[in-house]
């Protein structure tokens, strides 16, 4: 990984401009800004572009004769490609380019490229996209080890420390730089979202990975939770955060927690879940969404799937007036969005089948989070979802070019072999469409009015990995 990343940092030091086409989610927006302060601090002339895909109108204005990138043009431009770009090689044929990223790769090619899959590691814990553009920026000057902090929160923001409780392979390496540089901590924690920022009934009531049985989407029984617990809620006129309760507190609401899981028949591996690695930005402010990884990294997200991942990326380059204000705002559109959401798939049901379960969201739920929405339904169980099943999750899209799919999975079924990367993209391009991503969740594009075929071929396909 290390060879591979010092010749991609040796190319691009040939160049005197180069321009950084990323994904818009956390792990794009984090890889995108670890390349562009990299470029610039090696003296290299750096543009930016988010993309939510790299389909071939995306990919042929790539490769246009217009240098405006206002226009969509990169002319005389070098481009490199962050968090995408290896599912899409056929496609990137003829750019002059680079590629850090950590999907599954397709067809082989002769583009030089950071992916821990071509090196016998996992691109969805070992490596992120934000970590394939960190190994690049390490080697364009060792004094980048600053930049880690952002991988981590890339790696948090893509849930590679999800499988395990912690961070694990070339990610523990970034890990360590971080924490030689003081910019990274990590600590043994409750692993909800929210310790920093969310009062704590609310950090319970939206729990997940493991859900609180009688707790998980129930506000008046988080409450009662605590408080039947002698915990007080509040400090004066101020809801309290996990990260203001003292030792004793916390030992008592997560053994309070452990009791539960057992009690419901959940067993010692849902109750293990709860306790885990969690990961600081030592530079930050205590109390504020950007001192916890997995709060960066949802703050990251609001902006990319409203569609404002500049302003997630100037964050991540420092900005901490306006942009950070913007942030924040579009972190609570976000929330609401996402509670609609959960409502809206609650009215409309989830249909099930013999090895999958789906919805099909419409104009209901913008295609951007209809994934994540997806997600948040199977780790609580609400709405009818089932967790021991695949869901899979439509919505059209808004560039009106077909219907956006989401997948996900619990690890549980990964771990019995099913890979929904494989599965999206055999049976997205079985009905005319597109698709790729990772073994617990993946996505793609169909055309309208395929949905039928297309759900026949991932069941067909989820039934064979599993050997149903």
């Amino acid at each position: 990984m290390r060879k591979d990343a010092k010749n991609v940092a040796d190319i691009l030091c040939r160049h005197s401009k180069v321009t950084v086409v990323t994904h818009i989610d956390a792990d794009g927006i984090c890889a995108g800004a670890i390349a562009s302060l990299a470029l610039e601090r090696a003296k290299i002339k750096c543009t930016v572009r988010f993309v939510k895909q790299l389909d071939p109108e995306t990919v042929q204005s790539l490769k246009g004769h217009n240098g405006n990138m206002d226009n969509g043009g990169a002319e005389g431009n070098f481009i490199w490609f962050t968090d995408l770009g290896s599912g899409s090689l056929s496609m990137l044929e003829g750019l002059d380019c680079v590629i850090a990223d950590h999907h599954t790769p397709s067809a082989g090619s002769d583009i030089p490229t950071v992916n821990p899959h071509l090196r016998g590691h996992s691109g969805a814990t070992d490596l992120s996209g934000a970590g394939a553009a960190y190994l690049i920026a390490r080697e364009l000057d060792p004094a980048n080890t600053d930049l880690s902090a952002l991988a981590i929160v890339g790696a948090v923001g893509d849930l590679q420390d999800a499988a395990n409780c912690k961070l694990v392979g070339l990610n523990r390496e970034i890990l360590e730089d971080g924490k030689r540089a003081g910019v990274l901590d990590s600590d043994i924690d409750i692993r909800y979202f929210g310790r920093e920022t969310r009062p704590l009934y609310k950090m319970l009531q939206y729990s997940s990975d493991p859900i609180i049985p009688g707790v998980t989407a129930d506000e008046k029984a988080a409450i009662a939770l605590v408080a039947d617990l002698g915990i007080p809620l509040k400090t004066g006129e101020d809801w309290r955060t996990w990260a203001m309760l003292d030792a004793n507190e916390r030992k008592a609401i997560s053994s309070s927690i452990v009791l539960r899981l057992i009690s419901h028949g959940f067993g010692h591996k849902a109750a293990r879940r709860l306790i885990g690695e969690v990961y600081i930005l030592a530079r930050e402010q205590v109390g504020t969404p950007l001192r916890d990884a997995k709060e960066f990294a949802t703050l990251l997200n609001s902006c990319g799937r409203h569609d404002k991942p500049e302003v997630g990326f100037r964050v991540c380059r420092g900005e901490r007036g306006e942009g950070l204000s913007r942030a924040m705002s579009l972190l609570q559109d976000h929330r609401r969005s996402l509670v609609e959401g959960i409502q809206l798939v609650k009215e409309i049901g989830i249909r099930k089948r013999a090895c999958i379960q789906h919805f099909n969201a419409g104009d209901g739920i913008e295609d951007t989070l209809v994934g994540v929405v997806a997600g948040m339904l199977l780790g609580s169980g609400e709405g009818g979802a089932d967790p021991e099943l695949p869901i899979i999750a439509f919505a059209r899209s808004e560039d009106g070019k077909g219907l956006k799919v989401s997948a996900r999975a619990n690890r549980a079924l990964v771990d019995r072999g099913l890979d929904l990367s494989i599965v999206m993209r055999t049976a997205t391009a079985t009905v005319g469409g597109s698709g790729g991503g990772h073994n617990v969740a993946a996505g793609g594009l169909i055309p309208e009015g395929t949905e039928e075929k297309f759900l026949e071929e991932v069941e067909r396909m989820v039934r064979a990995q599993l050997k149903l």
